[in-house]
C-alpha cells in the first residue's frame, strides 16, 4: 500500500509537470482538444465584499454554464504569484451556431468565382514592398451569407472546431458575457460581466492570443497569427512594407482593421503632398538669391542706412534693417510665389484624399462582407449605466419591450450643464491665447537688451534675433500650456459625457469624441493666434514647426515609453496576457485623436510650411510601426468588433477640410508679403527694367523721432537720429494727412480681401466638381456586389429547391406542387434581376 502511495504521489506530481509543460503555450483546455475562447481573472481576497463577490461568481458562473458555455478553473495556487484564479470559457459548437444566427454572422457557402481585378503594370516595380501572398491573403474568398442553424449543410462545414474563427468566438462569448444575469440586488436584476469588473467581482476578462509574439506556437494546431504579424507587420524594420490588413482583420477585428487601412491610406496620399511640398521648399532655396526684398535689405547702401524704430518701449534701441539679413534671406524659403500654388494644391489635395478613401472603404466592406452591416443592431444595445441611472421606462417601438429612459427635462438640464462647461473650457483656452500673446509683448524687451548688452550673443545676433528668440520661446510655452490642458481635457470631456448618460456605446463614443476633439484641437489654433502681433509667416512657421516636432514625436515615445516592461517569461498563456495592458474601448479613440490632430495641422496651416506634409509622412511610417508593436506585443487581445467605416471622424476630417481653405487663403493674404509685393509690382513700381527694385522703401512708413511721447521714448540715442522707419502704409510727419494710412494701405487691404474671396471660390469649386467628378463605390465594387448578391440568391433558392424535392419525394403533405412552383418561379426572377 505504502509502494501504491508513492507511485500515486509520483503520477500526480508528474502529471503536474506535464500539466505546466503543456499550459505554458497552449490556448486549449486541460483535455487539449476544446479552445480557450475567453478568461476571467478574480483575486479571493477576504475583505467585507467577499462573500457578496463569491455569491456574484457562483451565480453568474453557473448562469454561464446554463447558456452552454463550459468552464475549468486554474486554482491559485497553479498560478505563479499563488493569488489569482483563472475561470477559462468555451464555447462548444451548439453554441457558437445559436448566437452565430442571432448576431448574424456571414459564413463562406462557395468559393468566389469572380475573376480577379487586372494586374497592375507596376506589380514589378512594385514588388519589393509586397508581403508573401499567404500573409497578405490569409484566407481563400468566399461568397458568404448570413449563418443558419437550419441550412448547415448548405455552408462548407470542414471541420467543426475551425469553422469560425478565433475572432468570431471571441465575439459571440463576448455577447454572452455581457449579457448574461448575476442576480437580484436592490430589486433589481443585475447582469453583465462590465458591472462584475467594475464593482471588483472580477478583475479581469479577455480572449487569449494565440501565441508567444517572438516565436510561433508549439502546438500545430494553433495557427501563430500574432507571431506572424509581429514578424511581417510590427517591426520597425518592416516600415516600407504593405500592411497584411485581412489579417490584421482577421485576428483583431473589422474595427482594428479599418483604422489600420485608414492610417495607411492616409500615409500613401501624404507622400505626393510631401514630394510637391517638398519641391516647393526647394523652389525657394534656389530661388533665394534672385530675392530683390532680401538684397536690398543685405544691401549696405539700401538696408545698412535705413534706421528702424525700436522695437519696444524705453528699454529697445534703434537698429539698422541690414541686421535682419540673413532672417529675410530664410523667410524667403517659405514665403514665395510657390506658398500659393502649394496652398490651392493642398486644398484640392484633402478632397482626393477624402474621396479616394470613401472608394478604398467601399472596396473594404465588400472584401470584409460588411456591405449589408447594420449598426442599429449596436444601436439596441443598451448601455449599463443608462438602465442603471435610468428609473422610468416606456415601450421601444422596436423590440416592443419596455426599456429605462431619460426624460426630457432631465435631459435638456444635463445638456444645459455640458454646453456650460464646453464654452468655460474653450474661455479658457482663449484665456491661455492671449496670455501667450502677452508674454511675447512682456519678454521681447528683455530678450532685446539681453542680445544688445551680452557679448557672447554678438556673433549669432544675425541669426538669434530678439524675434525669433521671442518666437521659439513662446511655441515652447505654448505646448507647455496645451499639453497641460490636455491632462485635464480628458477627464472633463468623460465627466462631462458621463453625466449626459448617452444611450448606448455608440452615442457615448461620438459625444466623447467630439468633445474631445472640440476641446484639443482648438488649443492648436493657439500656435496662429499667438503670432497675431507680429503678422510675420516666418514666425507662425516657427511657433507651427515647434509644436508639430514636438507633440509628434513626444507622443510616439511616451507610447513606447509606457509599455517597456513586457513580461515573457510568465508560466501560462493566461498569465502572461494578464499582464498585459488594457486595450480599453476608446483605445482606438486617441490614436484617431492623434493623427486627426496632425491632419489638422498640415492642412489648416500648411501654406506657412510646405515641409509638413513630409513630416507627417516620416512621423506616420513610424506611428504605423508603433501602433501595431504595442497592439501585437503590449496589449491583451482586444475583443473583435465591427465596423464599416472610420465613424464620426469621418464628418470631422470633412469639416477641416472645408476650413483648411479658408485659413490657408487668410494665411497667405495677411502672414505672407506676396500680395504687397503684387500691388506694388503692378501699381507703384516706377521702375521698368527692374519692377521690385525699390520695395522696401516703399514698404516702410517714417516717423519723427521727436514725435515720440517721453513715457515710450528710447532711453539712448548715441547716433542723434532724427527720423526712423517702421513697416505700414502711412503719410510722413510733413504730410496734411500725418501718420494716417495712405491709399497704397486701402488697395493693399482690398487685394487681400479680393483674393481671400478669390481664392475660396476657386479651390471650392474645384473640390466640388472634384468630388462628383469621383464616385464613393468604384464600378468594378458595385458589379462585384451585384454578382455576389445574385449568386447567393442562386445558392440559397437551388438548396431551397433541393430541400423541397427531397420532401416531395418522402411525400411530406406540406410540400405541395403550388410550393415546388412558387420556389422555381422565384429564382426565375431572380436570374432575370
Amino acid at each position: 500500500q505504502q509502494s501504491g502511495r508513492k507511485y500515486n504521489l509520483f503520477l500526480k506530481r508528474r502529471l503536474r509537470i506535464d500539466k505546466r509543460h503543456q499550459s505554458k503555450d497552449s490556448i486549449f483546455f486541460r483535455d487539449g482538444v476544446r479552445r480557450i475562447d475567453f478568461v476571467l481573472s478574480y483575486v479571493d481576497d477576504l475583505n467585507k465584499e467577499w462573500e457578496k463577490k463569491l455569491e456574484r461568481r457562483k451565480e453568474f458562473e453557473s448562469n454561464l454554464q446554463k447558456a452552454g458555455l463550459e468552464l475549468e478553473t486554474e486554482d491559485k495556487k497553479e498560478s505563479e504569484d499563488g493569488k489569482i484564479f483563472f475561470v477559462k470559457i468555451h464555447a462548444p459548437w451548439e453554441v457558437l451556431i445559436t448566437y452565430a444566427e442571432v448576431l448574424n454572422i456571414k459564413v463562406p457557402i462557395r468559393e468566389n468565382d469572380i475573376p480577379s481585378t487586372v494586374e497592375n503594370p507596376l506589380d514589378c516595380v512594385l514588388f519589393p514592398l509586397r508581403l508573401p501572398e499567404k500573409v497578405m491573403h490569409p484566407e481563400p474568398d468566399y461568397f458568404t451569407a448570413p449563418f443558419s442553424k437550419d441550412k448547415q449543410e448548405l455552408y462548407l462545414i470542414n471541420d467543426e472546431s475551425t469553422f469560425f474563427s478565433p475572432s468570431m468566438r471571441n465575439r459571440i462569448v463576448n455577447y454572452i458575457l455581457t449579457r448574461c444575469p448575476y442576480g437580484t440586488e436592490e430589486g433589481k436584476k443585475k447582469f453583465g460581466i462590465k458591472r462584475l469588473l467594475n464593482n471588483g467581482t472580477y478583475t479581469a476578462a479577455y480572449p487569449l492570443h494565440d501565441c508567444q509574439y517572438w516565436k510561433k506556437a508549439s502546438d500545430p494546431n494553433c495557427d501563430s497569427e500574432r507571431y506572424t504579424l509581429y514578424m511581417e507587420w510590427a517591426r520597425f524594420l518592416r516600415f516600407y512594407k504593405e500592411q497584411p490588413l485581412d489579417l490584421i482583420r482577421k485576428y483583431y477585428g473589422e474595427k482594428i482593421g479599418i483604422y489600420f487601412a485608414w492610417l495607411g491610406f492616409y500615409t500613401e496620399m501624404l507622400f505626393l503632398a510631401a514630394v510637391v511640398g517638398l519641391i516647393c521648399f526647394l523652389y525657394g532655396l534656389f530661388t533665394m538669391d534672385e530675392n530683390m526684398s532680401s538684397k536690398e535689405i543685405c544691401d549696405p547702401s539700401i538696408g545698412g542706412e535705413i534706421i528702424m524704430c525700436p522695437l519696444c518701449d524705453r528699454e529697445c534701441e534703434y537698429w539698422r534693417l541690414n541686421t535682419t539679413c540673413e532672417s529675410s534671406q530664410y523667410s524667403h524659403l517659405f514665403d514665395n510665389v510657390a506658398t500659393l500654388f502649394f496652398a490651392i494644391f493642398m486644398g484640392i489635395w484633402v478632397t482626393l484624399f477624402l474621396e479616394f478613401w470613401k472608394r478604398r472603404q467601399a472596396r473594404l466592406k465588400y472584401e470584409w462582407d460588411l456591405v449589408d452591416f447594420e449598426e442599429e443592431q449596436q444601436q439596441l444595445q443598451l448601455r449599463p449605466e443608462y438602465e442603471a441611472k435610468c428609473t422610468q421606462k416606456k415601450r421601444n417601438p422596436v423590440t416592443q419591450e419596455m426599456e429605462p429612459y431619460l426624460p426630457l427635462t432631465s435631459q435638456a438640464v444635463r445638456f444645459c450643464v455640458s454646453g456650460a462647461t464646453v464654452l468655460f473650457w474653450v474661455s479658457l483656452i482663449i484665456a491661455s491665447m492671449i496670455a501667450v500673446i502677452v508674454y511675447r509683448l512682456a519678454v521681447y524687451a528683455a530678450f532685446a537688451s539681453l542680445m544688445e548688452n551680452t557679448q557672447t550673443l554678438q556673433p549669432i545676433s544675425g541669426l538669434l534675433t530678439p524675434q525669433l528668440a521671442t518666437s521659439v520661446t513662446a511655441s515652447c510655452l505654448n505646448f507647455v500650456i496645451i499639453m497641460i490642458l490636455n491632462f485635464f481635457y480628458e477627464r472633463i470631456a468623460i465627466w462631462i459625457t458621463d453625466m449626459e448618460i448617452p444611450r448606448t456605446h455608440m452615442e457615448y463614443e461620438n459625444r466623447l469624441t467630439m468633445k474631445m476633439f472640440l476641446f484639443q484641437f482648438p488649443a492648436g489654433l493657439v500656435l496662429l493666434a499667438s503670432c497675431s502681433n507680429q503678422v510675420s509667416q516666418s514666425e507662425l512657421l516657427l511657433s507651427l514647426l515647434t509644436f508639430f516636432c514636438t507633440y509628434s514625436w513626444i507622443c510616439n515615445w511616451w507610447g513606447r515609453r509606457k509599455a517597456r516592461n513586457n513580461p515573457e517569461n510568465l508560466y501560462s498563456r493566461w498569465e502572461q496576457d494578464h499582464d498585459l495592458q488594457t486595450f480599453g474601448a476608446l483605445g482606438l479613440f486617441y490614436e484617431y485623436l492623434e493623427m486627426v490632430i496632425q491632419f489638422g495641422f498640415i492642412t489648416l496651416f500648411v501654406a506657412s510650411f510646405p515641409l509638413a506634409p513630409l513630416l507627417a509622412l516620416m512621423n506616420n511610417i513610424l506611428e504605423i510601426r508603433v501602433d501595431s508593436w504595442k497592439l501585437t506585443t503590449q496589449y491583451r487581445r482586444p475583443v473583435a468588433a465591427k465596423a464599416h467605416s472610420i465613424g464620426v471622424w469621418q464628418e470631422i476630417l470633412n469639416g477641416m477640410a472645408i476650413l483648411s481653405v479658408v485659413t490657408n487663403a487668410f494665411i497667405v493674404a495677411f502672414t505672407s508679403d506676396m500680395i504687397p509685393r503684387l500691388v506694388y509690382y503692378y501699381a507703384y513700381s516706377e521702375n521698368d527694367d527692374s519692377p521690385m527694385s525699390g520695395y522696401i522703401n516703399n514698404s516702410l512708413s517714417v516717423f519723427l523721432i521727436s514725435d515720440f511721447p517721453a513715457r515710450n521714448e528710447p532711453k539712448e540715442n548715441p547716433e542723434s537720429f532724427v527720423i526712423c522707419r517702421y513697416r505700414d502704409y502711412r503719410y510722413p510727419p510733413d504730410h496734411e494727412k500725418k501718420y494716417l494710412h495712405t491709399m497704397q494701405f486701402w488697395h493693399i487691404l482690398a487685394a487681400k480681401l479680393a483674393f481671400i474671396i478669390i481664392m475660396e471660390h476657386v479651390v471650392f469649386i474645384v473640390k466640388f466638381f472634384v468630388a462628383w467628378m469621383i464616385p464613393d463605390v468604384p464600378a468594378d465594387v458595385k458589379a462585384k456586389i451585384k454578382r455576389e448578391k445574385y449568386l447567393t440568391q442562386k445558392i440559397l433558392h437551388e438548396y431551397e429547391l433541393e430541400k423541397l424535392k427531397e420532401r416531395l419525394c418522402q411525400g411530406d403533405k406540406r410540400a405541395t406542387e403550388k410550393e415546388f412552383i412558387a420556389t422555381e418561379g422565384r429564382m426565375e426572377l431572380s436570374r432575370a434581376m
